[in-house]
């Protein structure tokens, strides 16, 4: 058998072998709310080339290629317990379990593992909650297509309404269309229907009622049998919290801002502070997308050398705030046409920082320049460390902090030398930390982080909802502090 041939027969044991964790996975999800992760992420209503794909990937981070016959028992073994709502990484089973001495079959290891979802310790399946979206712009649609894909369990959030100004005939029709097919983001995962004599679009079986309203005091939301529901302002038009109060209206508890918020309105980056949200807490920001990306790793890197102080670049794609072609603008320079000219802006995530690390006390300044992509940026993260280091322990702390640590959903880690913008649509991290451009002298650090500011912060966002909602399931094996 010559190499071609063995390499094919390899792909083809391990295609048989993805093919058969498929229905395991879906029905752990459906009937118990489990979600099968590997290194963060989902395998859930994933095919066979992703899953094998996924496993690949691995080598980028961990330094070598995790097998489907690696991962494939540890499956098995949960499919055997009496398990309740939860995460669990099968890829961070693999590696805890080949990491100890104690000589444990992968059934005793994984029962151990994931203790605090079985039997008497596991959680109750929540009732769903319901969620609002006002708006249907850009973060919209990528959030309601969360949304629906996480619904699967028939538990956790569930997207009711929609919220929009009219915009004329067909209108309901056109927007379902934004939502079934998107110029970046590719189709819509399921299908669309539209029932317009009850202005509801159907997406996988969940109806979602389009509201028509020009103002938030002019809904109803119990009208529509929507209670204590989390409505996510992604509108941007109202910033603080007077603002965003005229959104408590009956039948909604929370309002969920997608953008920096003004005056005491808390920002929260889910990973850094999502736990200091009060239970009290009606109304919080997601901050900025470029907030999202910057903050967990300056939290790795001031919690493992001390920062003194730094400077954001940020290199951002266009967005619809700005013109195709030059026209007047209030912004000096964003009336320039967004496709043809690097456009040099202001950012506030840089100030944004101290609402979410008080904590830090270095000064960190920002800057930013628009460029011509529709969809992914970069943050070039300078800092001055309170201690020296080389470049291979920042490279080797990132990696693991990618990995193991409480921020490895927000945190991804790539070390492909040819990667570029494009290959980054559709990452659910908040930021990648690029192994390849990472620049360390003594106390000097250099990150080059991508960010998809669509659905890596649309991702985020959900995070956050699902955090004050009180469905966001522990996962297992537990991060290390």
């Amino acid at each position: 058998m010559t190499v071609n041939d063995d390499s094919f027969t390899n792909w083809k044991n391990r295609e048989e072998i993805a093919e058969s964790m498929i229905p395991m996975i879906g029905k752990l999800h459906r009937e118990q709310d489990v979600t099968i992760l590997l290194h963060s992420r989902s395998l859930v209503n994933k095919s066979v080339v992703s899953i094998l794909k996924t496993h690949r990937f691995a080598r980028q981070i961990a330094g070598a290629e995790l097998s489907v016959t690696e991962t494939m028992p540890f499956l098995r073994a949960l499919t055997a317990l009496d398990l309740g709502p939860s995460q669990i990484d099968i890829g961070m089973l693999a590696a805890t379990h080949r990491a100890d001495d104690r000589g444990l079959t992968v059934a005793e290891f994984t029962a151990e593992a994931v203790t605090g979802a079985t039997g008497a310790n596991k959680i109750d399946r929540r009732e769903p909650r319901d969620v609002v979206l006002y708006g249907f712009g850009r973060i919209g649609r990528l959030v309601a297509r969360l949304l629906i894909e996480k619904a699967g369990s028939g538990n956790g959030l569930r997207l009711r309404a929609v919220v929009v100004r009219g915009g004329g005939e067909r209108d309901l029709v056109k927007r379902a269309s934004l939502l079934r097919r998107d110029s970046v983001h590719g189709q819509f995962q399921g299908t669309i229907t539209v029932d317009e004599e009850n202005s509801t679009i159907l997406a996988n079986g969940n109806a979602v009622r389009v509201i028509y309203a020009d103002d938030p005091t002019q809904v109803d939301y119990t009208a529509y049998g929507i209670k204590d529901a989390i409505l996510i302002d992604n509108t941007g038009k109202w910033r603080d919290r007077e603002g965003l109060s005229t959104h408590l209206r009956p039948g909604i508890d929370k309002v969920v801002l997608t953008a920096p918020g003004k005056g005491d309105v808390p920002n929260i980056v889910h990973g850094v502070n999502h736990d200091t949200i009060k239970p009290d807490e009606r109304i919080l920001s997601c901050a900025s997308c470029t907030t999202n990306a910057i903050v967990p790793p300056l939290k790795a890197m001031a919690d493992e050398y001390g920062v003194l102080r730094g400077h954001v670049e940020t290199v951002h794609s266009f967005t619809n705030d700005q013109n195709l072609l030059d026209n007047y603008h209030k912004s000096e320079r964003r009336g320039r046409s967004a496709p043809l000219n690097m456009v040099i802006t202001e950012t506030g995530a840089a100030s944004a920082v101290s609402k979410a690390l008080p904590d830090l006390k270095a000064r960190i300044t920002g800057s930013s320049v628009r460029v011509p992509v529709p969809d992914v940026s970069i943050a070039i993260l300078n800092l001055q460390l309170a201690r020296e280091t080389t470049r291979e322990d920042v490279l080797d702390h990132l990696r693991e902090v990618s990995l193991t640590s409480p921020l490895k959903r927000q945190i991804d880690f790539i070390s492909a030398p040819d990667a570029v913008s494009s290959d980054f649509i559709g990452s659910r991290h908040a930021s990648i930390v690029d192994a390849g451009a990472l620049k360390v002298e003594d106390d000097n650090a250099i990150l080059y982080l991508w960010y998809d500011n669509e659905f890596g912060y649309s991702c985020q966002v959900v995070r956050v909802v699902q955090h004050v909602s009180g469905v966001e399931y522990p996962t297992y094996p537990a991060p290390e502090a």
